[in-house]
């Protein structure tokens, strides 16, 4: 991770929030910075009405704030807005607020001092993690709740996690040789307003959720050759007969995934199907259309990393302070509504898939729930059960939030968009796909062994070996509980995609 003040990429988002890459202010940011500031200290010594400067917030826009109060009101804005509830949201989240903050302030045009942006990243540097409580935004104005309660430890205030335990932030700062900051003008609205923790959400949710899709790929083609499916609906012409991006890219990776399987030329020129079901059938259309749908949550988190979200903004060459409603999160909650149903999409054609090869009746003479002594062992049948009550969870949670609102504020805020609900559903669906995945991925393996001596496809093969580090051959009745976690783990952290790629190289 390079300076903060030009264009930034989900990558360096990652790196500083998950791998702990040190990020620094660059020169041109602090110019724009410092122009910005001096705009606000004039329009707080003019004797003028400017919103959040010199007047109250919000409903209390109207209410004039005396010039010998008007520090005091920065630091009340951040003590009154920290009503947050609920558990605190993970430390690579909040890491990745903390970074995305500095990163609104680096435009020039919030009116900070250049000594707000450099702590947060001291205490980036520091491992100093602000205690945010997940529930309280309404995603406009912007995060308001959750940021106060990542803005309070920079003024001492607050709790946060260092080294492992979570403490008063007073005493984090102190072990950094860090003295608390007083907020001046401006500052304390400025690092309230915002949508920090919607962007966050949303970038660390859609790069997950872009593996995933490739994850889903090679557990369809695992199950597809377990159940003596046929890759002939994968076939390119076929495929492009359809102006779908995101199915030319699955039915790419199905291809290449079942390439030289043993498996599958058992039976290519066999009748025993004339087609088969749509969910192994289908994986490219269905897959792809998920593909494509992320691809809109990509453009919009895309251009809201290039965006300046405060409000009011400050124009260095204009010397003006305007107030607007760029913090309003409706964007950022259709994109994260859009990548909910794509993951629970993902997981309810991969429960079917469960289902299919469980089942004797549909998977083409593997024994019933994958299992050789079937009766006096159950052996895979909780496993569909498992998934199914995942993919009904899902169901639950993908009623768009963008569709709500809830005036605020007397009605000042009559319109909010509910992103940062929206956001967090997304990644809890996400972590139930995962599962889902990895259920597939554990009882496509049994099936593959089941179907010894013939061997399934290199790339399918490495994925079963990769489960097989953590999870062996299921003969005698056992919890798989342990099993599914482990794979889901595995999925996670890359092993089961990159176990693949050493086979057939990147998949798209």
């Amino acid at each position: 991770m390079g300076d903060i003040g030009g264009t930034l990429s989900f990558s360096d988002v990652v790196d500083v929030a998950v791998r702990r890459v040190p990020a620094t202010l660059s020169r041109e940011a602090r110019q724009r910075m410092e122009a910005a500031r001096r705009v606000v200290e004039h329009e707080a010594s003019s004797g003028r009405a400017v919103y959040g400067i010199t007047t109250g917030i919000g409903d209390l826009a109207n209410v004039r704030i005396q010039p010998q109060d008007a520090e005091r009101l920065q630091r009340d804005i951040v003590r009154s807005h920290a009503t947050g509830v609920g558990d605190p949201l993970p430390t690579e989240i909040v890491r990745a607020m903390m970074f995305l903050k500095v990163r609104t302030f680096s435009f020039g045009h919030s009116g900070v001092r250049t000594a707000i942006a450099e702590r947060i990243l001291q205490m980036l540097e520091a491992a100093i993690h602000p205690i945010v409580p997940g529930q309280g935004s309404l995603g406009a104005s912007g995060d308001l709740a959750p940021l106060a309660h990542l803005a309070l430890p920079l003024m001492g205030e607050g709790r946060v996690e260092h080294g492992g335990r979570v403490i008063d932030a007073a005493e984090a700062l102190r072990r950094a040789g860090l003295e608390p900051l007083e907020l001046s003008f401006k500052e304390g609205l400025a690092l309230v307003n915002g949508t920090e923790m919607m962007l966050a959400l949303g970038i660390l949710t859609y790069t997950e959720a872009v593996e995933l899709l490739k994850t889903a790929d090679l557990a369809g083609a695992m199950t597809l050759e377990a159940c003596l499916g046929t890759d002939r609906a994968f076939d390119e012409d076929i495929i492009n007969l359809r102006r779908h991006p995101g199915a030319a890219k699955s039915a790419s990776n199905l291809r290449r995934a079942l390439a030289e399987s043993e498996i599958v030329a058992s039976h290519r020129e066999s009748d025993h199907l004339v087609q088969d079901a749509y969910s192994l059938r289908c994986m490219p259309q269905v897959h792809g259309a998920y593909r494509d749908a992320l691809e809109y949550s990509r453009t919009t988190l895309e251009r809201e990393l290039a965006s300046a979200v405060d409000n009011p903004s400050v124009f260095a060459e204009r010397g003006e302070v305007i107030s607007g409603g760029n913090f309003h999160g409706e964007a950022l909650a259709l994109a994260a509504d859009h990548t909910t149903l794509a993951l629970a999409g993902v997981a309810t054609i991969a429960e079917r898939r469960i289902a299919r090869i469980v089942d004797p009746r549909l998977s083409n003479g593997l024994p019933a729930f994958l299992t050789a002594d079937p009766g006096r062992r159950s052996g895979f049948m909780l496993t569909q059960y498992t998934a199914a009550a995942l993919v009904t969870e899902n169901r639950s949670l993908s009623f768009p939030s963008s569709v709500d609102s809830i005036p605020t504020s007397a009605g000042q805020e009559d319109h909010v968009s509910m992103g940062a609900t929206a956001a967090q559903k997304a990644r809890r669906v996400l972590a139930n796909t995962r599962t889902v995945l990895a259920i597939e991925a554990l009882t496509a393996s049994q099936g593959l062994d089941l179907r010894t001596p013939l061997q399934p496809a290199p790339a399918t093969a490495a994925v079963r070996s990769t489960v097989r580090k953590v999870s062996a051959f299921v003969d005698e009745d056992r919890s798989l509980s342990s099993d599914i976690e482990a794979v889901a783990d595995s999925i996670f952290d890359g092993s089961i995609v990159a176990a693949a790629e050493d086979e057939i190289g990147a998949l798209d």
